[in-house]
């Protein structure tokens, strides 16, 4: 039985939350959107696909950067209106060139960065 997207859950906007993992380390990388073309692209090709809400385009992952994200498995949270994916990063997930875009703690109450750029 092939997996139908549209039985997802998505948003007024038509996008669902996407939490982008290191398969291999467990790392979090990023949160991103996809709609239904996006998740339907990311299965068939293996390249992570998101949909970008500022340029309101298909952004396949690491496209003009080579950062890409391989696919290693694709999770449905239990309400079916988020999705985990497991990848394979190459190179930095973030733009600001950080392994992670989540790379700012809260610590005592001050916001730290924690996570240096990755240098060329």
């Amino acid at each position: 039985m092939t997996f139908d997207p549209a039985t997802l859950t998505y948003n007024e906007a038509g996008l669902i939350p996407v939490v982008a993992q290191e398969a291999r380390t467990g790392e979090v990388l990023m949160l991103a959107w996809m709609n239904a073309e996006a998740v339907a692209r990311t299965l068939e090709t293996g390249q992570v696909t998101y949909w970008s809400r500022s340029r309101r385009a298909f952004w396949v992952k690491g496209e003009s950067s080579g950062h890409v994200q391989r696919l290693v498995e694709m999770r449905i949270d239990c309400d079916r209106d988020a999705l985990l994916v497991l990848v394979e990063q190459e190179g930095p997930a973030c733009h600001t060139n950080r392994r992670s875009c989540f790379f700012t703690a809260l610590r005592g109450g001050e916001a730290t960065v924690i996570m240096a750029p990755i240098e060329d």
